[in-house]
Order: structure tokens, then C-alpha cells, then sequence
């Protein structure tokens, strides 16, 4: 049973997480059920055992939302008297505390030290086809590509944990249990360009076109989207991805219920949903043996570039036209689903796929974690 101070602890955090919805890969939700894959996965094993003792007793279901949650210290500092602490776990919270302070949100990509966001993705264009190594534009060397295998140079003993990211062997864990989700989430790794008319570019071609930053300035229509009501806007690409795909796999937790309400709903079909995927092998989630572990996050990233390149095919960009947002210049428009000839609605495709990519998902961190502990 949770202590009265971490109720309080996950109360604040969740409030400050609606703050920063855009922002997240899977949402809550869907990293859970990542994490607690591979702590099934992994259960009575002897690297579930160094799990547990790198993460101070936490799961890996709990710990694969922390990289989001801190982003809570992102408008305010993580010295402020009012940002929230990791109570129960004092060590981890100074380490996370550090981690941050050591690489604090910038949108300056000459910055000399980098954002944390970065590492949350890669902005690979699905237009024109292409892999991960086939270009440059939207990848950097802190990009998601780049982080896992630091993360898991740092578990290994390769990279010090004294080093200029302040990524100690438990954040690198911590790291991990997200990226390894946010890495097969098709908007965390694909993405378009636009030029000023708001047509399709090349980004490689063409150096003043604008992405669209994984979705998330991007409103979507859906086919069997209910009438909105007044008040009510119309969702974001990138956080249909994050929710909507995934909440659609409980469809027994009605949408209309409250937070709590849903939540405590959801929780036991959680359950049901994460043993079912532990005890079946997802389709083709092995790494072939001859594949180096450091070489794991861009074959990931290639797997998933070909969903990326349909999530967005399946949509007819509109509207488009360049927006300030905050210190930047990003497109934003609108992103209207498409008629398809194999009658599958954007949400039947995007639920299964999701489905798919969390399984996958869960097995793999599981396996990259007995390879590396």
C-alpha cells in the first residue's frame, strides 16, 4: 500500500503531467504497460534482482514515467521550494535533480549542452523512404538513436557515471525503461516537412522547410470522431498517438467516465492486458545474435520508420502554414484522415498497431536489460 506522502507525491506529479501532455511518448499508460512486461518478463530472475536494487525497490512499470514526469521541473527548476521530490527514493531523486540541471529544455540547437527532450526522439523525414543512416535532417547525436546505447554503455561500465550528462547507472535504467517505448512509438521516430506553401519537401534538399515535431502541432480529424461539443477542440496528431490508440485497447473503460473513475477501471483490465503479452512472444521482437546491442536502437528506429511513413500517408495534410511557437518556427495545420480502399478506420489501424509495437516493446526491454545486467 502506498505511504499518504507518495499519494500526495503522484497527485502532484499528475497534475503537473496535464501540463505537458504534448510533450510524452505513450502517455502513462502505455509505458506502464511496457515496464511491467519486463518486470513479468523478468520476475525471479537474478536481473530482476539488480533491477530492483538499482532502482532503490521501484518496478520497472513505475519507472518507465519518470522521464516524463520530470519534465514537471521544466517551467519552474528543480530548486524550486514547490518542485516536487521522489520522497521515498531520496538517492535517485538527487541523481535525477542532476540529470536535469545537466540538461535543461532548450529549443537552441547550437546549444552546448542538450535538452532532455532531445533524447525522447529522432525526426527522421518518411518522405522520401528512407533509413535512419540514409540522412541527416531530423537526427542528432542526442537523439533517441544515440541515447539507448548511452544508456546502456553506462549500465555496462563503457561510459563512466561521472559523465557530462549526469546519467548514473540507475537514471540510465530509468532511461532506458522509457526510450525503449518511446522508440516504437511511429511519431517519436517519422516525421514531415513542409516547405513555406505547405507542401510535402524533402528536408535533405531543401533546408528551409519545416517539420511538423512529431504531430504535435498538427490537429487530426478522424472519421468516427464524434460531434465535438462546445468547448471541446480537436485532438493533436502526436497526442492521439500518446492516448486515444492506446486507451482504445481497454474498450470496456467507457471514454465518458471521470479521471479517477477510468483510471481504476482500467488498472485491472491493465493487468489482464500485460500478463497476456508477457506469457506470448510477440512476431518478430528477437534481435538476430549477429546485431551488436549498441546497433539495437537503429534497427528499432528502421523497423518502425515504414508505420511512421502510414501513419502519415493515412492522413491529408491541409492548412498548412508556419507558426511561432515559443523561440521557433514550426508548421502546424491540420491533419484530416483519408478514405482508405481496406475500409480500416485511422483508429482500428493505429489501435492494433500500437498493440503490436507496446508487446514488442516490453519483450525487448526485457531482453536488452538480462543482456546488459
Amino acid at each position: 500500500m502506498k505511504s499518504a506522502p507518495c499519494r500526495s507525491l503522484l497527485l502532484a506529479i499528475s497534475v503537473i503531467l496535464l501540463s505537458t501532455i504534448a510533450a510524452q511518448a505513450y502517455g502513462p499508460l502505455g509505458h506502464e504497460i511496457v515496464g511491467a512486461i519486463a518486470d513479468e518478463r523478468l520476475a525471479d530472475t537474478p536481473t530482476a534482482a539488480k533491477v530492483s536494487a538499482l532502482l532503490d525497490g521501484l518496478t520497472l512499470e513505475r519507472a518507465a514515467v519518470i522521464p516524463d514526469e520530470i519534465k514537471g521541473w521544466d517551467k519552474k527548476g528543480v530548486d524550486n521550494p514547490r518542485s516536487f521530490h521522489y520522497l521515498a527514493h531520496r538517492k535517485i531523486d538527487r541523481q535525477l535533480r542532476d540529470f536535469w540541471r545537466a540538461n535543461q529544455p532548450t529549443h537552441d540547437p547550437n546549444s552546448t549542452a542538450p535538452s532532455h527532450h532531445w533524447f525522447h526522439y529522432t525526426d527522421v523525414p518518411v518522405v522520401p523512404p528512407q533509413r535512419y543512416r540514409d540522412g541527416t535532417a531530423g537526427r542528432s547525436r542526442w537523439d533517441i538513436v544515440h541515447m539507448i546505447p548511452f544508456c546502456v554503455q553506462v549500465l555496462q561500465g563503457r561510459v563512466p557515471e561521472q559523465n557530462d550528462r549526469k546519467i548514473t547507472k540507475p537514471v540510465a535504467l530509468i532511461l532506458l525503461a522509457h526510450y525503449v517505448a518511446d522508440i516504437h512509438q511511429p511519431l517519436h521516430v517519422g516525421a514531415e516537412y513542409f516547405d513555406t506553401q505547405g507542401r510535402i519537401a524533402d528536408p535533405d534538399k531543401d533546408k528551409s522547410v519545416l517539420g511538423d515535431e512529431g504531430g504535435n502541432i498538427f490537429t487530426l480529424e478522424l472519421s468516427d470522431e464524434p460531434p465535438r461539443k462546445r468547448g471541446m477542440h480537436k485532438k493533436k496528431f502526436h497526442g492521439f498517438w500518446d492516448y486515444d490508440a492506446v486507451n482504445a485497447l481497454f474498450p470496456q473503460a467507457p471514454s465518458t467516465l471521470g479521471k479517477s473513475d477510468l483510471q481504476a477501471l482500467i488498472e485491472p483490465l491493465k493487468k489482464e492486458l500485460v500478463h497476456e503479452m508477457a506469457t506470448h512472444e510477440p512476431r518478430n521482437c528477437r534481435m538476430p545474435p549477429s546485431i551488436p546491442i549498441d546497433n539495437y536502437a537503429e534497427m528499432w528506429a528502421d523497423e518502425i520508420l515504414p508505420i511512421a511513413r502510414e501513419a502519415h500517408e493515412r492522413v491529408q495534410f491541409t492548412n498548412v502554414h508556419p507558426q511561432q511557437q515559443e523561440d521557433r518556427v514550426v508548421a502546424a495545420g491540420e491533419a484530416d484522415e483519408k478514405p482508405r480502399p481496406d475500409q480500416m478506420n485511422y483508429r482500428t489501424w493505429a489501435t492494433n498497431t500500437v498493440r503490436d509495437e507496446l508487446h514488442k516493446a516490453g519483450w525487448r526491454l526485457a531482453d536488452l536489460l538480462q543482456k546488459i545486467l
